[in-house]
């Protein structure tokens, strides 16, 4: 572990930021070029959920702009965070033994590969389910108006968030690493997190209808019993051999 002064950590924090700036604001312009394309990624879900029965529509005469800003600022989060996860671990990685490196290594690819999931999951089950719900409940014979610029902004924001929600079995290693955490701990804080998942779910769903929230809900479960798995089979045996050598 490399030893650094806080003048240093404060100096090699600035530099991480200004590079992550840099990687954003260069993706950002890559993504505002592309955004149409990407609009009609995002749009395809809703089109199939209302077909002929509705259409989107933008009211004013900046919302058109305003998405596709919106929109590229969110993509680039989304397509950059190879790069900007990369920055972030080589701040944290002086902190570290060679050991502990080793160790964490693996979970930040993981951490990529859940991001990535938790991005699909919200487009192809949530988004598809909770629009078809959307659509079919109440009086039939009326024609959906949607606003473009209202559901390009929800629909970005859900998707990076389930992508970061995604991070919890990760989290949940990298703090029982620290000792913060155990598996026993994890156990006992299942009944009061489900309540909090439970909450998370109403906010996260684009409809606050129950089928949609637990198919918010039952996932975070999943999730957060995966990290205890995780814990128990791999961060306690690591610490028992590290701490308990025979």
């Amino acid at each position: 572990m490399k030893e650094m002064s806080f003048i240093e950590h404060l100096e090699e924090l600035r530099t991480r930021l200004i590079r992550i700036l840099i990687i954003l604001f260069a993706s950002f312009g890559i993504c505002y070029y592309f955004s149409t394309e990407i609009q009609e990624i995002l749009l395809a879900p809703l089109r199939q959920a209302i077909g002929t029965n509705g259409k989107v529509i933008f009211t004013g005469l900046l919302d058109k702009v305003l998405a596709e800003l919106q929109i590229a600022f969110w993509s680039c989060v989304f397509l950059a965070s190879p790069l900007w996860f990369r920055e972030i671990w080589l701040f944290i990685r002086p902190g570290l033994y060679e050991t502990e490196v080793k160790a964490v290594r693996p979970f930040i690819f993981v951490g990529f590969f859940l991001f990535l999931v938790g991005i699909s999951f919200g487009y192809f089950v949530i988004f598809p389910f909770t629009f078809k719900t959307l659509i079919s409940a109440g009086v039939t014979n009326v024609e959906a108006m949607l606003n473009l610029q209202d559901y390009l902004v929800l629909a970005s924001k859900v998707l990076i968030f389930l992508g970061l929600l995604f991070q919890l079995p990760n989290v949940i290693v990298i703090l029982g690493f620290m000792g913060l955490v155990t598996k026993y701990s994890l156990r006992n804080m299942r009944r009061y997190l489900a309540v909090a998942f439970a909450v998370a779910a109403a906010v996260i769903t684009p409809t606050p209808d129950i089928l949609s929230m637990m198919c918010v809900w039952i996932p975070m479960m999943i999730l957060y019993e995966i990290g205890i798995i995780a814990v128990a089979v791999i961060v306690h045996p690591y610490l028992k051999r590290k701490y308990l050598p025979e």
